[in-house]
């Protein structure tokens, strides 16, 4: 399973959702490929934020090495499913994808815990750290139920 986690910036939720992800998968023994991107160069090349950093590693997870880089149209065709963190990023998603845009593969990743609801994850870029910490909080509660339902799902 290949999964990439798209925010605006990437420097914020999505590298946040890849390291949570990629660390419950590993408890997990699953053998997916896990990955970030943002819609905006803004970033690119830059580590993730500060806060996002903190947060992440207070709650044992390491996100430090990871780096910003922009989604492309090549993306649509290399992942299995695409989360975006709010309904801003898929309409961007949709101006990079084009034809290529499988929307059978993209989804906010709040629907996994909302479904249907289309609700986004806060940006905490102007926000203070425990605006951090609630992202956090939703990301890792959403990145569970991935993990738990594709264990449920291969287990059945």
């Amino acid at each position: 399973m290949k999964i990439l986690m798209v925010c605006l910036g990437n420097i914020c939720r999505s590298p946040m959702a890849e390291g949570i992800l990629r660390e419950k998968v590993r408890i997990a023994g699953l053998d997916w490929e896990i990955d970030s991107a943002g819609t905006e160069s803004y970033h690119v090349g830059e580590a993730p934020h500060p806060l996002a950093r903190k947060v992440a590693r207070l709650h044992g997870i390491d996100i430090s090495g990871l780096r910003a880089r922009r989604m492309t149209k090549s993306d649509f065709g290399y992942f299995d499913k695409i989360y975006a963190m709010a309904t801003d990023v898929c309409e961007e998603m949709q101006a990079i994808g084009r034809q290529e845009m499988d929307m059978q593969k993209v989804d906010l990743l709040l629907n996994l815990l909302y479904p249907g609801e289309n609700r986004s994850v806060p940006d905490p870029w102007y926000g203070t750290e425990p605006d951090f910490h609630s992202v956090y909080t939703l990301l890792d509660s959403a990145c569970s139920k991935m993990v738990a339902s594709y264990v449920q799902a291969a287990g059945s």
